[in-house]
């Protein structure tokens, strides 16, 4: 075990998440330093990269050397409006879990023609659109915030809401939604948090309520996305990039 240390409490979806969120920055990475990083064995790392490479994540690498992505993570840029995206994200995934064998199969063949024709993924195509990676409930928790949310992003409002961080601790934030961002099945929301007085990443599912306060903010520098997306990539440069909370 890495540093004799057990990583508790932590699904590991959530800790699939994490690793994508190390690797964006597109460094090698070996699973001894993952292992130390996320407190798990460097097996339960060789495991995870199997399951990500299934899911179609681009990443590669082998044991005793490292791992990185041989494409960036990000969201696709098909001719798809962030709503289309999502609509066909939500279908596929319903399907996917259809009681139905072929309707399932059909899904699955769709997930795999779908991830035949992104840009970004240089990798065979997989045979599920994150199936492996997230189950179908991840998702669907946060489905709701959805319409709020890409309202709160276009139309720059100010936002209460109640959210649940990975370790279980609760708390109600003051947030500016800046982004939102597809992970194969997880969407995550990048923010300006009036709390933290820092820019925070937010699981989608883990939001657990969401309140429109009528009042709306303007950009401001330090706490605008290109500001975010500067500070990211100084990060990634440095120690690899934020986590999601």
């Amino acid at each position: 075990m890495a540093g004799g240390r057990k990583q508790t409490g932590i699904r590991r979806s959530d800790r699939l998440f994490d690793i994508i969120q190390i690797m964006r920055d597109g460094a090698l990475h070996t699973a001894h330093d993952l292992a130390e990083r996320l407190e798990v064995s460097e097996r339960t790392i060789w495991r995870d990269m199997a399951t990500l490479r299934a899911s179609g994540v681009p990443v590669e690498g082998e044991r005793g050397v490292g791992y990185m992505v041989t494409a960036p993570i990000t969201l696709p840029p098909m001719n798809l409006t962030m709503g289309e995206l999502e609509a066909l994200h939500l279908a596929v995934a319903i399907l996917g879990e259809a009681t139905d064998p072929d309707l399932s199969k059909s899904a699955q063949s769709l997930a795999a023609k779908i991830d035949a024709v992104l840009p970004e993924n240089a990798s065979p195509p997989s045979t599920g659109w994150g199936f492996a990676v997230y189950p179908f409930a991840d998702a669907a928790a946060g489905f709701k915030h959805m319409p709020l949310l890409r309202d709160a992003v276009r139309e720059k409002k100010l936002i209460r809401m109640s959210y649940l961080a990975l370790d279980n601790t609760a708390s109600t934030r003051l947030i500016r939604p800046l982004q939102l961002e597809y992970w194969g099945r997880v969407w995550t929301m990048s923010a300006w948090c009036e709390l933290r007085n820092d820019f925070q990443v937010f699981r989608v599912d883990r939001i657990e309520a969401l309140i429109d306060t009528g009042a709306t903010f303007k950009d401001e520098a330090g706490k605008n996305l290109q500001d975010h997306l500067a500070k990211m990539d100084a990060e990634m440069s440095s120690q690899g990039p934020k986590t999601a909370i």
